[in-house]
């Protein structure tokens, strides 16, 4: 991997879990006290005003998980609202401070979520250099069955003036994605469930192509199968396309996308990142790679760019030269929330002065601004 940092601009971390008030949490009080887990993997999109609208990813989490030999975790109960599930010490795996692992379904591999998650609108300025407001009266909490263990990673999209938001929602009914619209950018409402069962990282492209809307997609799954011998690609999640007449109804195209490729085992697996912007050169996508290091494994930022007219065809893509990588320095002063490293996860873009303003969530953390030279992202070679 060959990393430099000489195409950015600017480079700040603009909002970590100290600024998030709980007194405002739409998750109101549980019977516990609570702690922000982090605060991450932003979408993100212009405001009618000039301003940017982060669509924030806050998990919030017991401040006392484990009690009297039981491990406790917050849940979205259709009956109750908020409720604390408990699951005695020994039958569960917590080795992984996010999730809990139920050993009695072993070797189906289930979870229950250490932290319950809901979105909040962060404005920034023009420059994304600077907080504005906290949206507290605009946050989005769980409040049916689809999102029993949460709300994460949403992404924005802007098309003919009108804000699309994606996010995944997370339950024991299935791990889909939910589609949210907004006149302004800020309040947002649910338009229903468009992806079932174990699709995450969906991005609607910021317009239509040939009266057509299309996405990115990224179905998982715990079995892949193998590839033929000698290919050029490597078996597991990759990046897939899909296109809608109507951005409810979703058929995937027939050919694959963007795959691992055969270098050796060096990018474990793919997923999207912003949502695919136009630019002069083609529909520019920035995704992440996963490369192994223990159990999370390396999380680093990658580019794309695709034929504006036919989105299926590939102009230029870098796998080798990332685009970010977790920097340590940025996220020294808060080094000792820390539970994850090696992690940065790129989830919006906009347009700047000769440069993209990109946010990430930094350690599923933090949230990153970064401002990228444009002719570095939008370049073909």
């Amino acid at each position: 991997m060959h990393y430099n940092k000489n195409h950015i601009l600017f480079d700040t971390i603009i909002l970590t879990p100290d600024d998030i008030d709980l007194s405002q949490s739409p998750l109101k009080n549980p019977g516990e006290e609570t702690s922000v887990m982090g605060v991450f993997n932003p979408g993100m999109a212009r405001l009618p005003n000039g301003n940017i609208i982060l669509m924030c990813r806050v998990a919030e989490a017991l401040k006392s998980p484990v009690k009297n030999h039981l491990v406790q975790a917050l849940r979205w109960d259709e009956k109750k609202g908020i409720t604390i599930d408990s699951y005695p010490v020994e039958e569960v795996d917590i080795s992984d401070p996010r999730h809990i692992i139920l050993k009695k379904y072993a070797p189906t591999l289930v979870l229950a979520l250490t932290s319950l998650s809901w979105l909040l609108p962060v404005e920034l300025d023009k420059t994304g250099k600077h907080i504005v407001h906290l949206h507290y009266e605009h946050a989005i909490a769980p409040e049916n069955t689809r999102e029993e263990y949460g709300i994460e990673d949403a992404r924005i999209s802007v098309i003919e003036g009108k804000y699309y938001m994606t996010a995944c929602t997370v339950s024991s009914e299935r791990h889909g994605t939910t589609l949210f619209s907004s006149k302004d950018g800020i309040s947002y409402q649910r338009e229903g469930l468009i992806l079932d069962h174990q699709n995450k990282d969906m991005l609607l492209f910021e317009g239509k192509i040939h009266e057509q809307y299309y996405a990115l997609t990224r179905p998982l799954g715990l079995l892949y199968f193998a590839v033929p011998p000698h290919s050029q690609f490597a078996p597991g999640p990759g990046i897939n396309l899909a296109v809608s007449p109507d951005l409810i109804h979703w058929k995937p195209v027939d050919k694959p996308f963007i795959r691992q490729w055969n270098h050796g085992g060096e990018i474990l697996k793919l997923g999207g990142g912003v949502q695919p912007i136009k630019t002069e050169n083609g529909w520019l996508v920035l995704f992440h790679g996963v490369k192994k290091n223990d159990k999370i494994g390396i999380y680093s930022t990658y580019r794309a760019l695709l034929d504006t007219n036919n989105p299926e065809k590939i102009i230029a893509i870098d796998t080798h030269h990332p685009v970010l990588c977790a920097d340590p320095s940025l996220t020294e002063s808060i080094k000792h929330q820390q539970y994850l490293e090696d992690v940065v996860f790129t989830t919006g873009i906009v347009k700047g002065d000769n440069c993209y303003i990109v946010a990430s969530g930094e350690l599923d953390l933090c949230v990153r601004i970064s401002h990228l030279k444009k002719e570095f992202l939008e370049s073909k070679a």
